[in-house]
This record gives C-alpha cells, structure tokens and sequence, in this order.
C-alpha cells in the first residue's frame, strides 16, 4: 500500500502530513520572530521560539492556524489551549489573557493569521446550499478547534500564492472564501455563524461591542448601549457576558486600560497623560485598575516590558 493510499484510508495520517507540510512552508516564510506580514491583505505569520509569560492580547475578527508550539489564552475564566493540530477562532473583538507555553529554537511556535472579512462570512452564509454543522459548541467569542484536511489544504494553497504575486488579487479572496465554508462546517462556526446573522441575538451583541470598541473613552451608559443593541439592558447584559466573559463596564476597563498601556510602550506619553486620553477622569483611580489588571503601576510596567521587549498588544 503506497503512503497517499495509506493516507486516503486513515483521514488522521493525512491531516498529520498536511500540518507538517504547513508547518515547512509557515517556516521558509516567517523568517522573523513574531509577526512577519505578506503580501496577501489580512494574512500574517508568526514565529515565536521562547515561552512568555502572561500577557494581555486583543483578539479581531480572525482565524489564527496552529501548526507548531503550544498557547494558552483565558477568556474570563474560560482556557483554551491551542496545539500544532488547533485553530482559534475569534468572531469578535475582546481582549483576553495570553501566553506562550510551548516555543524553541528548534521547535518554535508557528502559526498563521488570517483577518476576517465579516461582509464575505454574510455573503457565505448567504448561500441556501451552505450545509449547517452537524454540532455546535457554546457560542463564546473565542473558540478553538481541530484542523481538518480540507481547513489544511486551503490555507496551504493560500500560503502558495505568495510564490506567484500576479495571482494574489484574484485567487486570494477565492482561498478565503473556502476557508471560512471549512470554518463555517465546524462546530466552532455556531458563534460566527450567530454574529453574522441580521437580527440574532449575538449579532446584535456584535454591534454594541462594535459601539464600545469605538467611543470606549465616553462615560459609558448601559441604557444608549442597549438601545445601539436594540435589546432590553438586561438581555444585553446576559448576551455580553455569554460572548466575551465580563460586563460592558470590564469590557470598555480593559479596553481602556489597555489602549493606555500601548499608548506608553509605543509612544512614550507619561501615565497622567495616558488616563486622561482614553477617559479616565481621576488619574488615582486609573492607576489603581492599571495596577490590577497588570500587576504593578503603570510606569513600573512599562519599563518591564521595555526591558524584557514583551509586545503588550498581540493578535497571534
């Protein structure tokens, strides 16, 4: 029995190889550690060859593919642990707790990010002949999966398109098309599915975070949320915690905190400085939740992460 033949009758084999043939090509492109962009819009690699301890990342709309190294990610309390068979997938934005528990040298951690389109999941959706997923699981904002052999084959083939550039603009949006049809088939696609779908509950979820994301230095007023939702404030309530795992007031905290935390490592600008831009009004108070949210004050902070060059903010 010849090894294609082996691999036809044992789906398992198959989907091993194809992560391995990933992983070669993730490697000869992501030549740096951390995010090395392509040429194709949305799609970054990463390399990473040290464990890190934990640290505070914003998750977009997007499909990261595991295919090397171990990472641990806690939303609100809820783990999840992605693998070199793994994908994450994120159907909103929502800040959460990060860290790399398995990279080296020889075996660093790699992994591919895809941005999503939200306009081409509706679009897929939209589809009458699109199959609904035999199960689904608990429609949280982040969810983690096993890479199937069709998942592999297409972000393989997506992969490949950066050898020949003239064909980015055409064939790229196609490969992402299948690659989210793959997505969608899983159990993990109930949330994307949801968020996507004009009129659910999570859709409308959707558009308050959306809100959040966008005015998170205004004082925050549940009843103006619930009416940008279009529910009442305490189904808002119940629908925000089932997706992100905390309150709109943690959601726009983090959010806030995090905006400043960046804002300091990146730009220099002092602590006061930072409270005041992201709409803190009393800079004491800033500094207590700085200093809950990441261990210690907000200057002490900054030049630990400077001084071990931890990247506070990460999407991978």
């Amino acid at each position: 029995m010849t090894k294609q033949t082996e691999q036809r009758c044992d789906p398992n084999a198959a989907a091993i190889e194809m992560r391995k043939e990933l992983a070669r090509k993730i490697a000869a492109r992501a030549q740096s550690i951390g995010e090395n962009p392509t040429a194709i819009p949305g799609l970054a690699l990463y390399r990473r060859t040290t464990p890190t301890p934990c640290y505070r990342a914003s998750y977009e709309p997007s499909l990261s593919v595991f295919v090397q190294g171990r990472k641990r990610i806690n939303l609100g309390g809820h783990v999840y642990l992605c693998d070199g068979s793994s994908f994450l997938l994120s159907s909103i934005d929502v800040p959460a707790e990060s860290q790399i528990v398995e990279a080296s040298e020889q075996v660093p951690l790699l992994s591919m990010f895809l941005r999503l389109d939200m306009p081409t999941v509706r679009e897929v959706l939209s589809r009458e002949d699109l199959p609904e997923p035999e199960t689904s699981v608990a429609s949280r904002g982040l969810a983690v999966g096993e890479t199937t052999v069709g998942l592999l084959g297409a972000c393989t083939r997506l992969i490949d398109l950066l050898e020949t550039p003239e064909d980015i603009p055409f064939l790229s949006h196609l490969i992402q098309r299948e690659i989210l049809y793959r997505i969608l088939r899983t159990p993990q696609g109930a949330s994307l599915r949801a968020i996507a779908t004009a009129g659910d509950l999570s859709h409308r979820t959707a558009r308050a975070i959306a809100w959040l994301r966008t005015n998170y230095t205004k004082p925050l007023h549940m009843e103006e949320l619930a009416i940008v939702a279009r529910m009442g404030v305490s189904t808002l309530h119940h629908q925000f915690r089932a997706l992100t795992a905390m309150s709109p007031l943690q959601y726009q905290k983090q959010l806030r905190l995090q905006t400043a935390r960046q804002r300091m490592l990146m730009d220099g600008i002092d602590a006061t400085s930072a409270a005041y831009e992201v709409g803190y009004e009393s800079v004491s108070q800033f500094n207590r939740e700085y200093g809950r949210l990441f261990g210690q004050p907000p200057m002490r902070d900054v030049k630990a992460l400077r001084d071990t060059k931890v990247i506070a903010i990460d999407a991978a």
